[in-house]
């Protein structure tokens, strides 16, 4: 969840969001300004 890295100091940039291949995406910068993507797809085949 975004919501959780917010509490130590990061910034969602963007909120996780469903995306064209089946998966969610969000976007967040850490405290020293390096923006991550988190992306999460629930049909991905686990090994």
């Amino acid at each position: 969840m975004l919501s959780h890295v917010a509490k130590f100091g990061a910034k969602v940039v963007k909120p996780a969001h469903r995306t064209d291949w089946g998966g969610y995406s969000g976007y967040f910068t850490d405290p020293d300004g390096f923006l991550w993507e988190v992306a999460h797809n629930p049909d991905f085949p686990h090994v």
